[in-house]
């Protein structure tokens, strides 16, 4: 199973672009300061919006207010396209499942089918990565390939190796997702640039034993070092799902800094994208977690 996010230089902590800066905080009583550039301004500027047309500042009272324009990004925006894009994986998932039997006789074929759409997924999910603006039809088309992946062992999994793992999966997504926006709207998570680094350095050098595991199963056959099964597997699984809560965190500043500094309202696709990317990383944790746990009994 594929288990990495491949958008580790998240676009809004990049350090040449982007609006989530740890150098540049948004403050209640006046603009943000901060010395870097921005794709949407010529030149250093706290807000990296402030040369956009969407995000003119009312700077009565001393602080910024949100200008009487439908062009910016606003919360509204970011829960419709995160709808609408996790809406296009759930759907193109249930057809996968129902249309793409994973008994003996079928299982083979299935397998390709959904091996092929995880590949491509996964390419559009960096051509995105690596772009500098969203682009909609890429998203949803990632969406709905990784969803025929997803459906497709989620159905393996259920039906073959664990019983109702899927929904325990979804339970434990939902959870996670709840809990850490309320930790995050409460505080008890901040965010800041040793936090970043630290998630992003324990990220990829988690995906880095990953890929040296998967190596090794390939070319040495059973379960390659033994990170993806008994106690290790279980550990790693719980690892993994730690992760996927660290990157929501950094996905909700995202947001936050986003709507804060008045971005293009086209950026909530990028939110969107970037919060899809890190529910699907944890829902396959769970679900190896749970083949894994109830494989054992």
């Amino acid at each position: 199973m594929r288990s990495s996010n491949p958008v580790f230089s998240r676009r809004g902590f990049s350090r040449d672009n982007g609006y989530a800066r740890f150098d540049a905080q948004p403050q209640a009583g006046g603009p943000a300061v901060g010395t870097q550039t921005s794709p949407y301004t010529q030149a250093p500027a706290g807000n990296p919006y402030a040369q956009n047309p969407y995000a003119q500042q009312d700077l009565q009272y001393g602080a910024p207010q949100a200008p009487a324009t439908t062009g910016r990004m606003t919360m509204d925006d970011v829960v419709l396209r995160t709808a609408t894009t996790l809406g296009t994986l759930i759907v193109t998932a249930a057809l996968a499942w129902a249309l793409l039997p994973v008994d003996d006789a079928h299982i083979g074929k299935s397998y390709g089918i959904a091996i092929g759409a995880g590949l491509v997924a996964m390419v559009l999910g960096f051509v995105q990565a690596f772009k500098r603006k969203a682009s909609p039809p890429l998203i949803l088309a990632y969406a709905a390939l990784e969803g025929v992946f997803l459906g497709v062992v989620s159905s393996v999994v259920d039906n073959r190796i664990a019983d109702g793992a899927a929904m325990q999966a979804v339970i434990g997504t939902m959870s996670v997702f709840a809990a850490v926006l309320i930790a995050y709207k409460a505080g008890w998570i901040r965010v800041n640039r040793r936090f970043y680094g630290f998630v992003m350095a324990a990220a990829m050098g988690f995906v880095l034993l990953m890929a040296v595991n998967l190596l090794f199963a390939v070319f040495g056959g059973g379960d390659g070092l033994g990170f993806r099964s008994g106690g290790l597997g279980i550990l790693f699984g719980i690892v993994g799902i730690l992760l996927g809560a660290c990157f929501l965190a950094l996905d909700f500043k995202q947001v936050e800094d986003g709507i804060a500094y008045g971005a293009p309202k086209d950026e909530a696709w990028l939110a969107a994208f970037g919060l899809t990317m890190t529910l699907v990383w944890i829902y396959m944790e769970f679900l190896r977690l749970i083949a894994i746990l109830q494989g054992n009994d």
